[in-house]
């Protein structure tokens, strides 16, 4: 049975939720599950802007047809092209034969690229603002390449106000009832998942959405309908402040992420006097994680977050210890910067995890590394919490400058 949520009198979301996938592009956990936006505009000409995964394609197309009640579908709108949103195209285009692909020249390709089909004759390609007319609606193109895709569009109904952002603004999370932001605790139950959605999956390209941000601000939004998570029809500047500091990598806060790689627990002691200490001179906004146990893409979101980052790391096989790495890749591959970090190594005979870590963050951009390397022969022992003390003291000065 079909199940929709009204927007305006005209827009309807026709999406759909699913709860049992593990992982995310079979790369990043979601526990909360997901959700797959796709919405329809009934006007002279009807038009869906966008399909869904193929995994909630049944329920999709439920709402479709209940949504159009009979009518034909005119256009479908593809602003990404990426197969968690288009994976139902051929399906649409088999049910709704005479529906017109609204896309760029990229998109085109791509459809030829993920499909046996040959489309050409019914695809209307549009370019950076050029525009649609429906009847009452009139539809706006503006191009975001790499935001997260070369394809990425984004389409603006002037009429209404309301801008179709694609893989922007988007979060991990299933719709549970609450459809929009203002139905559900946003800052308290979704940023978390919003800046983990951002950090992984768009957070190399910040210039790109940088850009992106620079066309929506000469917009009029009233509503903002992204491809995952909830529909923003009221404070939408603050999701797009939000944006503005992730893009530029900004830290959202002054505190200090603790990331720790320990075999036996002696590097994991070492963390947790850092902390202890930190504590104790004022700094409480910390976060602490074993890398063994919890996933990069967390990781990778809280250092987006916090101003300052410790890696504290065994040594392995004369090199990084293996998750250790793994996280510390993930944040240059996401062109982390503009921050500050230290740095713990250990090794029993042999420690050299901290100059492999310092150099691996000294080649990103703007991360000034703290002070000198803490090195651990084995266990702590007073000189090495002397040692982590006066790095707590020098991290808390620095996390307290105005």
């Amino acid at each position: 049975m079909y199940c929709v949520r009204p927007i305006t009198a005209d827009l309807f979301w026709v999406g759909a939720s699913d709860r049992r996938l593990a992982q995310f592009e079979n790369a990043y956990p979601i526990p909360r599950g997901i959700s797959y936006n796709a919405y329809v505009v009934l006007d002279e000409k009807t038009v869906l802007l966008d399909t869904v995964d193929q995994t909630v394609g049944d329920r999709f197309f439920e709402n479709l047809e209940h949504v159009l009640d009979g009518r034909v579908l005119d256009y479908v709108v593809i602003n990404h092209m990426e197969p968690d949103h288009c994976a139902a195209l051929g399906e649409l285009l088999r049910r709704y034969p005479a529906v017109q692909i609204v896309g760029n020249a990229k998109t085109l390709t791509m459809i030829g690229q993920f499909f046996d089909l040959d489309v050409a004759e019914r695809f209307v390609t549009v370019k950076e603002g050029d525009t649609l007319s429906t009847g009452r609606h009139s539809f706006r193109f503006l191009m975001a390449p790499m935001v997260h895709w070369p394809e990425t569009m984004i389409t603006y109904d002037e009429t209404e106000k309301t801008l179709f952002s694609a893989d922007a603004f988007g979060t991990f999370g299933a719709q549970s009832g609450g459809l929009f932001a203002d139905e559900v605790d946003f800052q308290r139950d979704w940023m978390d998942e919003a800046r983990r959605y951002y950090a992984n999956i768009v957070g190399k390209y910040g210039p790109q959405v940088q850009m992106l941000l620079g066309k929506a601000a000469k917009l009029e939004i009233r509503t903002l309908c992204p491809l995952h998570g909830p529909v923003w029809r009221r404070e939408i500047g603050l999701l797009l402040e939000k944006y503005r500091l992730w893009s530029t990598w900004t830290p959202e806060e002054r505190g200090v992420l603790i990331v720790y790689g320990s075999v036996y627990g002696h590097t994991q002691n070492a963390a947790e006097i850092l902390a202890s200490r930190l504590a104790e001179k004022g700094v409480t906004n910390l976060a602490m994680y074993d890398v063994s146990v919890t996933h990069p893409s967390y990781l990778v979101s809280d250092a987006f977050r916090f101003s300052h980052l410790v890696a504290a790391s065994a040594t392995y096989n004369m090199g990084i210890f293996p998750p250790m790495e793994t996280f510390l890749l993930d944040l240059k591959a996401h062109a982390l910067q503009n921050r500050t970090a230290a740095v713990i190594e250990n090794g029993t005979w042999a420690p050299q995890s901290g100059r492999l870590i310092r150099e691996l963050l000294e080649s990103m951009k703007n991360i000034t590394v703290l002070g000198d390397t803490v090195s651990l022969h084995s266990s702590v022992k007073d000189p090495q919490r002397q040692a982590l003390c006066d790095l707590a003291d020098a991290l808390a000065a620095d996390v307290q400058q105005q």
